[in-house]
């Protein structure tokens, strides 16, 4: 992947240029060698078993005081959580530490020192999405040395598996971690209805706090309305992005909402989705002048980064990867076609050269300053058009209940078949006996293994028109706000000292850490807790809106009712609301 690297290297502190690990087969061409190692590519022999070999172009750049960058994952893959983290970094600054020992005369006074760094993307999948870049704490070499050349067996390579888990560690602190896609894709939902503009969250603590919350949904059962908190708010997510829709545009237009549990999910009239279509209209064509011309210049940019996001439709990763591509070897096109058409209005005079090239500049650079404003203002405009239309159409052309159900659930992404995943007790002992029939079967005499059946190819599901989605789109954002709500509420009423899970750094800032045994393996585990009060607080004091319940008097209370058995009921005068069963009979 090309992002990454790009942004490490901007970031990085000091201005250092980082070498980064290449595999030696890109090499073979000259031309190629000469722009990898002009651009600070380190060749690996990954075939080599001599790891003095395998890192003699790392030994090369750290003896002369430069920097080596790698990711220790092996490879790029859309998961929950950090899945691996293999122990190449580990085997080579522990390698090159013998290497020096070995060679004082050609090694510089200081050893290696290994700085974890994590990048976290807001929307991976975004092109101009915002990226938070955090480092670590340097890890020394000095714990793991000793044990590294005390040349028992085995101790090397146990040197290398603490130093692993130590960068592990740190990555796993610096980045979002969840136990489960359904976990995290809750979290972003019950993130992006808190902060309805995503540029309100402080960058800064963009990790912690997007950590708070799946460390609150990772809780078994933290508040009776727990199960289907989690079901609206991810029939809602998964609504979204089946509807091409977001959160923070619905909510930058002037839709009604009611908390009331007693008045059905609203849908805005139709007078009032005109008034609304009318409106953003207005605002769009005001400002279209003034970008009409720019836009019309970086069409098939704009066009040329939706075919590359196209093409890999099924990898997040590498989906604004190919945005920036695509987007570049446009651009690279247009801007000197643009210079050399000016120049020819100028006679091709050195005058007109500097004219030509001083407009193609002012053109980009007005094009960026305008962009992020029109987006939103156009995706806000398209939001409206679609809402317009599903509110327009008749209700018969809503999907039925049976057919939304599969867009209910958002999908995981594609399976990465480079990440090594943990099996199962189960897992290993099926894999295995499987493996002794096959072996049994090839080895009988006259048997005959048949062939594996090629994989089935099956069409990719086709999204219904957004039409038909929009009043389902609606009544869920009704039902996950409310349902956020309450479980919030539930959060504050809830008795002192009660605890919610936390990661074990957080635990560490803002909670306590509990050891326990572990009861199949008897080996001590971490649990990490945080006081539920503190938690909803530190939300709350870096900006979270928590959505509160407009209560309807009805005889003095009313029942927040759930199809899943979860029936509470709270008095109109206690503050905050105290929740208790509501009766089986209700």
């Amino acid at each position: 992947m090309m992002l990454d690297p790009a942004v490490l290297s901007v970031t990085f502190p000091h201005q250092r240029i980082l070498n980064y690990w290449s595999k030696a087969s890109l090499f073979g061409n000259p031309i190629v060698r000469y722009i990898l190692l002009s651009s600070g590519n380190i060749p690996v022999d990954r075939k080599s078993k001599d790891r003095q070999v395998l890192f003699k172009g790392t030994f090369e750049a750290l003896s002369t005081g430069q920097a080596v960058a790698l990711f220790p994952e092996g490879t790029s893959y859309t998961e929950p959580r950090i899945m691996q983290v293999k122990d190449g970094a580990a085997w080579a600054a522990l390698e090159y530490s013998k290497w020096r020992q070995e060679n004082p005369d050609k090694a510089p006074p200081r050893d290696v020192i290994i700085v974890p760094a994590a990048i976290v993307y807001t929307n991976k999948s975004k092109y101009r999405s915002d990226v938070v870049v955090e480092y670590g704490q340097p890890i020394t070499l000095d714990a793991y040395k000793e044990q590294f050349f005390s040349g028992e067996e085995g101790a090397p390579r146990a040197a290398v598996k603490r130093l692993t888990r130590a960068i592990e560690n740190e990555l796993v602190e610096a980045t979002v971690n969840a136990p489960d896609w359904d976990t995290l894709y809750v979290a972003r939902m019950a993130r992006d209805i808190l902060w309805e503009n995503t540029k309100s969250i402080n960058l800064d603590e963009f990790v912690v706090v997007s950590q708070t919350l799946v460390d609150l949904f990772s809780t078994p059962n933290p508040s009776p309305n727990f199960n289907s908190a989690k079901r609206h708010l991810l029939e809602y997510y998964s609504l979204l992005q089946s509807s091409h829709l977001t959160n923070s545009v619905l909510s930058s237009l002037p839709l009604p909402r009611s908390l009331d549990p007693n008045v059905p999910a609203p849908v805005p009239s139709r007078l009032l989705t005109i008034l609304i279509l009318i409106r953003d209209t207005i605002s769009a064509l005001i400002r279209l002048p003034f970008f009409l011309f720019p836009l019309i210049v970086h069409l098939p940019v704009y066009f040329m980064g939706r075919l590359g996001a196209r093409l890999v439709k099924d990898e997040e990763e590498t989906q604004a990867q190919n945005k920036v591509v695509f987007g570049l070897l446009s651009l690279m096109l247009i801007y000197p076609a643009s210079f050399f058409f000016l120049w020819a209005l100028f006679w091709f005079t050195p005058i007109g050269a500097l004219l030509a090239a001083g407009t193609v500049y002012m053109l980009a650079n007005y094009h960026n300053r305008m962009i992020n404003d029109n987006y939103e203002r156009a995706k806000r405009l398209i939001a409206a058009w679609r809402i317009l239309v599903g509110v327009w159409v008749p209700k018969r052309w809503d999907l039925s209940l049976t057919a939304l159900s599969q867009y209910t659930t958002p999908p995981p992404p594609r399976i990465n078949p480079w990440v090594q995943r943990p099996q199962t007790p189960q897992q290993t002992s099926n894999a295995h006996s499987m493996t002794n029939t096959s072996s049994a079967s090839a080895s009988a005499p006259g048997s005959a293994v048949p062939p594996a059946e090629p994989p089935v190819k099956t069409r990719s599901k086709r999204r219904p028109p957004s039409r038909r989605l929009v009043r389902h789109v609606l009544r869920a954002r009704v039902e996950a706000v409310k349902a956020l709500a309450v479980f919030f509420s539930h959060l504050r009423s809830a008795p002192p000292a009660t605890h919610v899970k936390a990661s074990t750094h957080l635990a560490h800032l803002y909670g306590h850490v509990t050891e326990i045994k572990d009861p199949e393996t008897d080996a001590p585990l971490v649990q990490g807790w945080r006081d539920v009060h503190e938690a909803v607080r530190f939300l709350q004091q870096r900006g979270a809106k928590i959505p509160s319940i407009e209560m309807a008097a009805v005889e003095g209370q009313w029942a927040a009712l759930s199809s899943d058995g979860e029936d509470y009921t709270t008095t109109e005068d206690s503050e905050p609301p105290v929740w208790v069963p509501a009766s089986k009979d209700l």
